[in-house]
């Protein structure tokens, strides 16, 4: 893959014209999310109120970005009849879909040729499943300073084992990619990729076509070895990887909350969200970023914390559900505890059932009252 010349790639070093086009990967199967995505792919599993996709879209429109094509794969089908042609958002959207696994540098190659820009032109590509406040146009206008081939979002982590590390030079620039770091030797950066890249027009259409290819493992160390000019740009802002229940739960909390920023959220931040055509009792405490989906009925006495219920669900009086989310239909029955549990979509959990950290129901599931409990019934 030949490295895109920086004089091509614009000199202007002041400029913050945003980057007209962007990539949305949106193929994955979400299989850490299971149950939520056994009907849903992940993009689109509600956060504070929305599919979260609709979040990662309004973020990018209020950037700039005008054009997005969305990298599809698993339930394809279900997100165009949702955001159509994308005007409703101010948006120019399509669709593309790989039929094979082509990984995340495969399913942008896949896609290039529904992109307008000019070689030399920047290219935004987001992770469906990242949220996070990064300053898009100040990475777009980092692109365009450096004169960069390909510009890529770092962030920051407390604890960088899980992830692979992207030091950088006192410039910025990119000096390796190294995997997930075993010994504390091997830790040599703090800084890891977090998933939102700028790339020179010309990269993408380079990448291999026709074969999967991973942009983290081929891509990227491919361009490096070859001596092309990619650079990193801390933004240590709101950051989450949304590819776990927890994180989900937590992720949706925190749009509610307003710690985690969003043109998109449908409703004042707050303690709770409660969309029109929810049903909430009037002694029900609902708070820690909560949000209840129309249709869904929340009982009298009930404590909701930290929670996504989704819609048509139903938690009946004086249950307790913590940094949990309930799937479309589910009902939660009395005095029931769950903590950091997901229930999927039209399961049925009992009265004085206690299910707690990191628990999963099926969909569809069936838990009598009473089934389960982690402490005596006294």
């Amino acid at each position: 893959m030949r490295a895109h010349p920086a004089s091509e790639a614009g000199s202007d070093d002041t400029s913050r014209r945003p980057a007209a086009e962007a990539i949305l990967l949106v193929g994955g199967k979400g299989t850490r999310l299971r149950p939520l995505t056994v009907h849903t792919p992940k993009p689109m599993i509600p956060a504070a109120g929305v599919p979260f996709l609709t979040h990662q879209l309004a973020r990018a429109r209020a950037a700039g970005v005008e054009h997005i094509v969305m990298a599809t794969s698993y339930l394809a089908e279900v997100f165009e009849p949702h955001f159509g042609d994308g005007s409703a958002l101010g948006l120019h959207l399509e669709y593309v879909t790989e039929t094979d696994p082509l990984g995340t540098g495969g399913a942008l190659r896949n896609v290039a040729h529904r992109l307008h820009s000019a070689p030399g032109e920047p290219v935004l590509v987001f992770n469906g499943d990242i949220l996070t406040g990064l300053d898009i146009a100040s990475l777009v206008a980092t692109h365009r300073a450096s004169g960069a081939d390909v510009s890529l979002h770092l962030t920051r982590v407390d604890d960088p084992r899980a992830f692979g590390l992207v030091p950088t030079d006192p410039g910025g620039r990119v000096t390796a990619f190294l995997e997930k770091p075993q010994t504390p030797e091997e830790i040599v950066t703090d800084q890891v990729n977090a998933g939102a890249y700028v790339f020179t027009r010309s990269l993408l259409d380079a990448i291999p076509a026709g074969r999967p290819v991973s942009v983290e493992r081929e891509t990227f160390p491919g361009l490096l070895a070859e001596g092309a000019h990619l650079q990193g740009m801390v933004d240590s802002t709101y950051w989450l990887d949304l590819g776990t229940p927890q994180a989900f739960v937590r992720g949706s909390a925190d749009l509610v909350l307003g710690r985690a920023p969003s043109p998109a959220v449908p409703g004042r931040r707050g303690e709770r969200l409660v969309l029109p055509g929810a049903r909430v009792a009037e002694d029900a405490k609902l708070f820690g970023g909560t949000s209840v989906a129309a249709g869904a009925v929340v009982g009298a006495g009930a404590h909701v914390e930290g929670s996504t219920v989704l819609a048509g669900a139903r938690i009946d009086p004086d249950a307790v559900v913590r940094d949990s989310l309930i799937g479309a239909g589910a009902h939660i029955g009395s005095r029931t505890v769950l903590d950091g549990v997901v229930v999927g979509d039209g399961a049925f959990v009992g009265a004085d059932n206690e299910l707690l950290h990191g628990a999963r129901v099926w969909c569809d599931a069936r838990l009598e009252a009473g089934s389960v409990r982690f402490s005596s019934d006294e």
